[in-house]
């Protein structure tokens, strides 16, 4: 059952490859959605009808967003017993075929201050050592981590070592599809190099795998080094938040999302969806609606948790975000003739539109809609509708604060505050990167967050590709 495609509940036929290859327009699509949203706010500002259009919408957006804040959380399987406190004699009775093969697969590049501590960290893992394997993909490190990883891998059997040429390309989906089809786990597994992970991660998760739609699980991200100043305090309420929406989401049929850093993979739900996207610059974000399109379900645990280092500063948290909105926002310009109803089903159609309109188009149209406003000397048309995303956002974050951590209620109250005012920040860089996509053509790199005791400011890597 672990390893069979998915069940009849779905009945969606694989996407064609030409489906994915419509990458060489962005610009156009985006100069396309960037006009449309300014027109249609101006529209809203000019129509006599404009402000009861937005309350009805505000209405809308409302009920939806009520009924996420009382729904119940759905219930997750069993774990699987712990591999380490079974005794010899049980161990030599068990029939492992319960335990699907896994293959952890980590890319890294100039890791050497955390490869060690993450590969120790995979070879505790509680589960037999004989159903999962580690690759490590070093993809051409200048820093001693390409050393370093083939001296790990002499200490562990079941770890091997793929090392990556100068001329290899595609970033971290390169690396990682170079690997994936040599591997033979029928789940994969997805870390970072920074990532600090809990020892029950396998077991817990696995059973998910067990409901035939389920073609991966995303473990909840927390920030390891949260205490360290504002932006990284914000980054863990940020995280809290994330979860917390997210399980809300998938308990009323909506859309789960992958987060890179400790995600499962059905092997035959990645080889449906082709493999990850070379062509983009979130290949996680990417390969989430191309799971969703061919009818995979994709759950979040809240217990157990994959830690990474959250950054430290302004600047670097600008560039990722960077990184993070754009990518987000281009799968929708990628994808957009197939997110109907019809591949998606009407709950995870209706909630990305409404998760779009929260993430991408109000913040998109907030500086048309305030300058509209101070010319017209009213209020900001959208006004009732980001009203209601930032109230929802709030109490989500509370919400997701006191589900992960054991604080006062003082404590949660200033966090979410702390929080709310960190994510002011997501307005001005989706309005940027919305209209930089609309007007200058983009390389796409991977860029590298730095780790460890590494300077501040992200170092820009290999280009993934030239295309706008």
């Amino acid at each position: 059952m672990f390893d069979g495609a998915k069940g009849n509940s779905v009945n969606l036929s694989p996407l064609a490859a030409d489906d994915f290859d419509r990458y060489e327009r962005r610009r156009l699509k985006a100069a396309i959605a960037l006009a449309s949203i300014w027109l249609l706010t101006a529209g809203l500002h000019l129509s006599q009808w404009g402000p009861w259009i937005a309350y009805g919408l505000a209405v809308v957006l409302s009920l939806y967003l009520l009924r996420l804040l009382w729904v119940t959380p759905v219930a997750y399987p069993e774990a699987l017993p712990s591999w380490q406190d079974t005794s010899v004699t049980e161990r030599q009775t068990t029939d492992l075929a319960a335990w699907p093969t896994v293959s952890i697969l980590v890319a890294a590049k100039n890791e050497v201050r955390v490869i060690e501590r993450l590969t120790h960290s995979l070879m505790a893992i509680d589960y037999p050592q004989t159903r999962f394997d580690v690759w490590l993909i070093d993809d051409n490190s200048t820093d001693g981590t390409s050393q370093l990883m083939d001296r790990l891998a002499q200490e562990h059997e079941n770890l091997q070592v793929v090392h990556r040429g100068e001329k290899a390309t595609g970033g971290k989906s390169g690396a990682l599809n170079q690997v994936w089809p040599i591997t033979s786990g029928s789940i994969l597994l997805v870390f970072d190099a920074d990532g600090q992970i809990a020892p029950d991660c396998l077991r817990r998760a696995i059973p998910l795998f067990q409901q035939e739609q389920v073609g991966a699980v995303q473990l909840r991200k927390a920030i390891a080094n949260g205490s360290h100043n504002f932006w990284t305090r914000g980054q863990v309420a940020e995280m809290a938040f994330d979860a917390c929406c997210q399980l809300k989401r998938i308990s009323v049929a909506g859309i789960g999302e992958l987060r890179g850093n400790g995600q499962f993979v059905r092997r035959t739900a990645l080889e449906q969806s082709g493999g990850w996207n070379e062509a983009t610059i979130t290949d996680d974000l990417d390969l989430t609606l191309k799971l969703h399109i061919n009818g995979w379900d994709v759950p979040l645990m809240l217990t157990p948790w994959v830690r990474e280092e959250g950054v430290t500063g302004a600047l670097s948290l600008w560039h990722q975000r960077n990184r993070w909105a754009e990518g987000g926002y281009q799968r929708y310009l990628d994808y957009w003739r197939l997110l109907t109803p019809r591949r998606l089903g009407w709950g995870k159609g209706v909630d990305l539109v409404i998760f779009w309109l929260i993430q991408y188009g109000l913040p998109t149209a907030a500086l048309p809609d305030l300058l509209l406003a101070i010319a017209r000397d009213r209020s900001p048309v959208l006004f009732p509708l980001s009203s209601a995303a930032t109230l929802f956002a709030a109490i989500s974050m509370a919400q997701g604060l006191r589900q992960t951590q054991s604080a006062s209620v003082f404590s949660i109250l200033v966090q979410t505050v702390r929080g709310m005012v960190y994510m002011t920040h997501w307005i001005a860089i989706v309005a940027t990167v919305t209209l930089r996509m609309a007007i200058r053509p983009k390389r796409l790199k991977w860029v590298k967050t730095q780790h460890g005791d590494e300077p501040e400011g992200p170092v820009m890597e290999a280009s993934v590709s030239s295309r706008s």
